[in-house]
Order: structure tokens, then C-alpha cells, then sequence
């Protein structure tokens, strides 16, 4: 006889692991876009840049465009994250705010604690 974990159990392993993998590839686009921000000139805080979305998705390969200014509003916090429209995950996140053109997520739970920790900018 094989010994299943119960259905719960198994449900919050799934959710910890999802939530896990969500923080770290999340956190490595927003290493690419810290690297985009070091690349600002004084005075281009009003231009319109390309960030690469920050979801949770290796595959993504999105870039939006948004001022410099609005990129560092969102990264004030070390849970949120910019993606594009569609991206966002319930399951880990809530959207604290809706452009035409981006969405900025909150991470919750464990995935908001691994996001903080893996701040580049603390």
C-alpha cells in the first residue's frame, strides 16, 4: 500500500514551493532592472525607459516602458514588483496599482518575506 500525503498537506507544499520559486524569479528581474536603473543619467528621471517584467515567469521576456521616476516609486518597497497585465499571480500577490501599460504587485505570505530579504537595495 503507498502512503499518500493528505490533500491539504500536499496543497500547502505545492503553494510554499510556488510561492518560493515566484520570490526568486522575481528577484532576478529586478536585478536586471536595478542594472538598467544604474544606467540613468542625472536628470532622466522623466524619461521613458524599458523595464523587463518582473514576474514570476523564466519565460517572460516582456519590456515595459515607464518613466524612471514611476520605476523607482514602485522599488521604494521592497515587496513590489513591476508586470505586464495578465502576469500577476493571486496566489502570491496582490496588485496595489493599474497603468495602461503595467501593473505593480505586492508579494504576500513567504514570497513577500523572500522578496524583502532578497532586496538588492537593502
Amino acid at each position: 500500500m503507498m502512503h499518500r500525503p493528505a490533500r491539504g498537506r500536499h496543497n500547502a507544499l505545492v503553494a510554499d514551493e510556488l510561492q518560493q520559486r515566484a520570490a526568486r524569479n522575481e528577484a532576478i528581474f529586478r536585478e536586471i532592472n536595478e542594472g538598467i536603473r544604474r544606467g540613468q543619467w542625472p536628470g532622466e528621471e522623466d524619461s521613458m525607459t524599458s523595464f523587463r517584467c518582473e514576474c514570476a515567469s523564466l519565460g517572460c521576456s516582456d519590456m515595459l516602458a515607464l518613466r524612471f521616476r514611476d520605476y523607482e516609486q514602485i522599488r521604494n518597497h521592497p515587496r513590489r514588483f513591476l508586470v505586464a497585465p495578465g502576469h500577476e499571480r493571486p496566489e502570491v500577490e496582490v496588485v496595489v496599482a493599474r497603468e495602461p501599460s503595467y501593473l505593480v504587485v505586492q508579494k504576500t505570505g513567504e514570497a513577500g518575506e523572500i522578496a524583502e530579504a532578497a532586496d538588492p537595495r537593502d
